[in-house]
C-alpha cells in the first residue's frame, strides 16, 4: 500500500517529470511571422503538427523580427536557461547579411550559441540563408558560411530556410522579403525532415 501511494505521490506532485520537451526557435521576422498572424507563422504550424503525431514536444518560439547573430546570441544563455530545450533550431543571419555585417562576426556568434545549446545537452539544427545575387561575392560568402558553419560545429543543417518559395513571388508580401501566410506550411514542410531525426 504504501509503495502505491508513493507512486501516486509522484504522478500528482512531480508533474515536470513527464513535461514536454521543448524546442527553442531563435529567428528573426522569418520565423516570427512578420506580417502575418503569429499563429500562422512555421514554427506555431509545427507544435500543430507535433500534437498531431503525438510527439512530446512543445515549441517556445523566441524569434524577433530585425533580430541579428548579435541580438539573438545576447538573449541566448538566458533563453537556454529558462526553457532548457531538448532541441534548438537556429534561424538567424538574415539581417546580417541584408546589412553588409563582416561575416566573421555572424560566424562567432552562432558558433557560440551551438556551444552553449550543445553544453546545456540540447540537439541543433542550424538553418541558412541566401541574400539576392546584387549583394556580389558576399552573397554567395555569406550563404557558404552557414554550411562552413554546420561542418565544424557537426550540427544539423537546413542550407535554405525559404528555399520551396525563393522563387515564387506570388508567396511573399508586397516587401518583397517575408512571406505570406500561404507559404508557412512549405516551410514547415520544408524545415521537417531536417528536425525530425532530432526528435529521440
Amino acid at each position: 500500500m504504501r509503495a502505491f501511494l508513493f507512486l501516486l505521490s509522484l504522478l500528482v506532485f512531480a508533474p515536470s517529470a513527464f513535461a514536454a520537451k521543448t524546442i527553442l526557435v531563435m529567428g528573426d521576422s522569418l520565423s516570427a511571422g512578420y506580417g502575418i498572424r503569429p499563429q500562422q507563422a512555421w514554427p506555431s504550424l509545427m507544435q500543430e503538427r507535433l500534437r498531431e503525431l503525438r510527439l512530446d514536444y512543445s515549441v517556445t518560439n523566441l524569434s524577433i523580427s530585425g533580430e541579428t547573430s548579435a541580438g539573438g546570441r545576447s538573449r541566448f544563455v538566458a533563453a537556454i536557461k529558462e526553457h532548457q530545450p531538448a532541441v534548438v533550431i537556429l534561424a538567424l543571419g538574415a539581417n546580417d547579411g541584408l546589412r553588409g555585417l563582416p561575416l566573421k562576426q555572424m560566424e562567432n556568434n552562432l558558433e557560440a550559441m551551438i556551444d552553449t545549446a550543445k553544453k546545456a545537452g540540447a540537439r541543433v539544427l542550424l538553418a541558412g540563408m541566401r541574400l539576392p545575387p546584387n549583394y556580389g561575392p558576399y552573397a554567395e560568402q555569406f550563404f557558404q558560411r552557414f554550411g562552413e558553419i554546420a561542418k565544424a560545429e557537426k550540427t544539423a543543417y537546413l542550407p535554405f530556410l525559404l528555399e520551396p518559395v525563393a522563387t515564387r513571388p506570388e508567396l511573399f508580401q508586397a516587401d518583397r522579403l517575408h512571406p505570406t501566410a500561404e507559404a508557412q506550411p512549405l516551410l514547415l514542410d520544408h524545415v521537417w525532415p531536417a528536425l525530425r531525426p532530432l526528435l529521440k
